[in-house]
């Protein structure tokens, strides 16, 4: 157990993005665990169990907000969590540098459509603000995917979609982005857990540590301007998709 304690920093630093950016904190946790020698598929999973706690520390911040539509975020989470459940099983037939060359391919599409409206801020929404319940249900589906099968939140692919295909606040995309990435990791993990892929106890170390840092950073996003919001998400993908693809190509070429 203390060969573990090295963690908890990068799982403060997981959390403090979750609840920051609506992320699941897989963009942190994975990187991390191949680096700790993890193949990509045990490496995919656990980073997809540390991302259930997570994120459930930052739903929890802004569930007490009372920002969280109802509606909306039963479409996005249950549509989340059952393409999770189904995308989770698919992961095991494709090879490791195929995984992460298909992350890499993500994060530089999310590089290039990431952007908020200027000034935008962080308003609670009020019950009668228009929710595209068809719309999420989508953005919940692609969620699951990345959850499922790359072992990612899907943060960084719904909080796009959302600001741009259904013209979403910003802030309000990060946090239907929580919810549904706590659903989607859920789905997934269930099946993680029972095809034994994993590790259980190191996932719960990370996860634990980065809810405590979500639910503080989640309950100070409304502080943070959209377009700083935006501008670090772009951040974020461009450095994760070198990495990602600077892995697979090593993969590719030892042909492991």
């Amino acid at each position: 157990m203390a060969d573990l304690l090295p963690l908890l920093p990068l799982g403060i630093m997981a959390g403090l993005l979750s609840g920051l950016v609506g992320i699941g904190g897989g963009l942190v946790f994975s990187p991390l665990l191949l680096a700790l020698g993890l193949d990509p598929h045990q490496a995919l999973a656990t980073s997809t169990m540390a991302i259930v706690p997570t994120t459930l520390g930052g739903t929890t911040a802004h569930l007490r907000s009372r920002s969280l539509p109802l509606k909306g975020s039963i479409g996005i989470g249950a549509a989340a969590l059952l393409a999770a459940l189904l995308f989770s099983r698919m992961g095991r037939l494709m090879e490791g540098w195929h995984l992460l060359s298909l992350q890499a391919l993500m994060y530089v599409l999310l590089a290039l459509s990431i952007r908020s409206a200027d000034g935008e801020r962080g308003e609670i929404p009020g019950p009668g603000m228009a929710q595209p319940i068809l719309g999420l249900a989508g953005v919940g589906a692609v969620a699951g995917f990345a959850g499922g099968l790359l072992g990612l939140g899907g943060g960084l692919v719904m909080v796009p979609l959302m600001v741009r295909g259904l013209t979403l606040p910003i802030h309000l995309a990060i946090r239907f982005s929580t919810l549904a990435v706590a659903c989607s990791a859920s789905g997934a993990s269930l099946q993680f857990l029972s095809q034994g892929r994993g590790l259980p106890a190191t996932a719960l170390i990370l996860g634990g540590t980065a809810a405590l840092a979500a639910q503080w950073s989640a309950s100070r996003m409304d502080r943070v301007s959209g377009p700083r919001l935006a501008g670090i998400l772009r951040g974020l993908a461009v450095l994760l998709a070198l990495d990602s693809g600077r892995r697979a190509l090593s993969l590719l070429l030892s042909g492991a």
